[in-house]
């Protein structure tokens, strides 16, 4: 079964934490890993080289591996050598940004693409884009999976409380590969939206494997109450 066929229909789960965090290391995301497959994940999504390499012995489904460098502008696997250094790990896909935005290293996004695949030819590619505009680019330019990962964050759109629906409906509309729903899912009736909106799978994260955010949901309830 190829990863795309493996992820239809599915939940991904993405499993990062960040710098600061008790949770960042890497055996510690790989066991979030493990247990999201145990609960039903098809997918998993991943950053950062170390994190990747402790989860791919551990983890059979496919892995969407990235890695994030800074916090701004065009940091989702942001140049060539990132692209590589991620397919490396051995990621069934490699997900970079996927905007319209120049990046770092001063390639477009067609060539990234085109010279990632000379190297890795058997890897997809997804491209986390932004806006409507960004998907149809991405998918002219190459990519084999859309995300709606940077809807609301690039400032071309406005960021919804929620999904940005909007965005995920004009995506789905122009894509011809399939488009992965990303960003701000929060409950299972959002994932199970997504779908109705034509989505080949759901990536959700901080509703389930980042326990800060968790709990402050829920001790800013207790003291509002």
């Amino acid at each position: 079964m190829s990863a795309l066929d493996a992820l239809r229909g599915g939940l991904i789960v993405s499993c990062q934490a960040y710098p600061g965090e008790p949770m960042l290391d890497p055996r510690t995301m790989a066991q979030v890993a493990r247990a999201a497959v145990a609960g039903g994940a098809v997918g998993i999504r991943g950053k950062g080289l170390d994190d990747l390499r402790a989860m791919r012995p551990v983890v059979e489904a496919p892995l969407i591996g990235l890695v994030k460098v800074g916090d701004s502008g065009v940091y989702i696997t942001p140049t060539l050598d990132d692209c590589l250094a991620v397919a490396e790990t051995g990621v069934e896909i490699v997900a970079l940004d996927g905007t319209r935005r120049r990046r770092p290293d001063g390639l477009s996004f067609a060539d990234t693409v085109a010279r990632l695949k000379e190297r890795f030819p058997d890897v997809l590619v997804m491209a986390d884009c932004g806006s409507p505009a960004d998907a149809e680019a991405a998918q002219a330019d190459g990519a084999d999976i859309l995300g709606s990962t940077l809807a609301g964050y690039t400032g071309e759109r406005p960021r919804t409380e929620g999904p940005d629906w909007e965005c995920i409906d004009e995506v789905v509309a122009l894509a011809s590969v399939p488009v992965l729903v990303e960003g701000r899912i929060h409950s299972p009736a959002q994932a199970a939206r997504a779908m109705r909106h034509g989505a080949w799978a759901v990536v959700v994260g901080t509703a389930i494997t980042h326990p800060t955010t968790l709990t402050r949901w829920f001790s800013e309830a207790v003291a509002s109450a």
